[in-house]
């Protein structure tokens, strides 16, 4: 048995674009993803994020719920668009005024915000006017954060720049995600390193602002796999695939540029993005703490006729594809890959895991209940290999699940269901799943 530290944070996670709905209440500007969700069939269902949770409105009881299930801690974004809804210019006060609000219920309520500046809700004015694809982003990116360093830089205590950049060479490159853009494997890779830009950028200011909190980064670490580790092929393939996706992040922040193998690639394909002198040093500021989204590991095969996994490509937030394998080792490796390979020695925390579900609704002696073992079972074995990496020295500090409630979740729209509770789009009655009693009862005593 494992007990967890005393003072470790145990929070829900979520973001902005996926749960605030008001979209275009008390100034706030449009985003790339309200633009994107209205191209027919870019959403599942034709979905859109305009109403999604209504946590705007009601955030006094979405917060409340977290606190009586025994969480101690929320993560939460910022809407860029709220705050400035032209991307840069003039400041939107009411935006503002509510995440004073929101802030000030949870530390009444004694919950640890955690918040993040970016999780991919660029303004579409920004966007516009080249977004990611220009160094211009990294200036505009530094002085939002500025705005928000200065009126919460005295009582936020975890600030992350961005989450999943993956994302934002996902929008730019190949036109999965918002903006859409199909620019291919030379933008996306623009785009990521301008992101990065951004990053060091915004880490500066932090700095040069005051604040008291601690400042880090978030990426997602989805190892792959060669389905037939004897077969030089996939062997090959897996590698190439990890230099593409999380390495092409931690090389930059904690080696100070991307991979000899990664470059190499780059270059041969010509699609090595515009790298002027001292963008590493900026790219590779200090950081307080790192923040590991972990999901699933991924199994690649060179040969496409041997079907490896059910898979539905590009099925939503964090690319997650049910049913994959069940493989909660993946956060035991995913910890040991930031320990051993790029000598990780800030504190981690776990800020996103989870999985959507089967959810099973139904009236039970007169009582609307809804049963989810698949997520249960999720959570109990990802943590129990969470223990077993901790118990060997690794330090986490805080683990945040995915998610409150159901919500957007991107491209899979509201049907694709994380939350271990529910409630109709826009707000209404919330209904717990078991998933959340397990948490409550789970969080008691804290031992796995």
């Amino acid at each position: 048995m494992y007990t967890f530290p005393k003072d470790f944070l145990w929070g829900v996670a979520t973001a902005a674009q996926q749960i605030e709905g008001a979209a275009a209440e008390d100034g706030r500007g449009p985003s790339i993803w309200d633009t994107f969700s209205a191209i027919p069939d870019k959403i599942a269902g034709n979905d859109t994020p305009a109403l999604a949770c209504d946590f705007y409105h009601r955030y006094p009881e979405h917060l409340a719920l977290a606190k009586e299930l025994g969480f101690n801690a929320f993560r939460f974004s910022f809407s860029w668009p709220r705050i400035l809804p032209e991307g840069t210019g003039a400041v939107n006060q009411k935006g503002l005024d509510f995440y004073k609000r929101m802030i000030d219920e949870m530390l009444r309520l004694g919950l640890t915000p955690n918040a993040t500046l970016y999780h991919w809700d660029l303004p579409q004015a920004l966007d516009d006017r080249g977004g990611f694809l220009t160094r211009d982003i990294a200036g505009w990116f530094g002085d939002y954060a500025e705005v928000l360093f200065k009126e919460f830089g005295d009582v936020i205590p975890l600030w992350s720049t961005f989450n999943e950049p993956i994302a934002t060479y996902v929008g730019y490159g190949h036109g999965w995600f918002a903006p859409g853009r199909t620019g291919g494997e030379r933008d996306g890779r623009t785009a990521n390193h301008h992101l990065l830009l951004a990053h060091g950028e915004a880490v500066q200011r932090f700095r040069q602002s005051g604040a008291t909190g601690q400042i880090g980064i978030v990426v997602d670490v989805w190892h792959h796999h060669p389905a037939r580790p004897d077969c030089p092929e996939d062997v090959a393939l897996a590698e190439r695939e990890n230099e593409k996706a999380y390495r092409s992040y931690l090389h930059p922040l904690f080696k100070g540029g991307y991979s000899p193998a990664l470059t190499q690639w780059m270059e041969d394909n010509h699609y090595l993005p515009p790298i002027l002198e001292g963008d590493f040093e900026k790219i590779r500021q200090p950081l307080d703490f790192f923040g590991l989204n972990c999901y699933n590991r991924v199994v690649d095969c060179a040969d496409p006729s041997v079907n490896v996994r059910q898979k539905t490509e590009h099925a939503g937030g964090n690319f997650l594809d049910n049913g994959t394998e069940y493989y909660p080792q993946a956060i035991y490796d995913a910890l040991h890959i930031l320990k051993e390979q790029y000598g990780v020695t800030i504190p981690i925390y776990i800020t996103e895991n989870g999985t959507h579900a089967p959810d099973e609704r139904i009236v039970e002696n007169g009582v609307e209940v809804i049963h989810d073992p698949v997520r249960i079972r999720y959570f109990q074995g990802f943590l129990e290999w969470l223990s077993k990496a901790m118990a060997e020295g690794v330090d986490v500090r805080g683990y945040f699940a995915w998610t409150l409630l159901d919500n957007f979740e991107w491209t899979a729209g509201y049907g694709t269901r994380f939350g271990m509770a529910t409630a109709p789009v826009g707000g209404g009655d919330i209904l717990l799943k078991d998933s959340a009693y397990w948490w409550q009862e789970f969080l008691k005593n804290k031992k796995i």
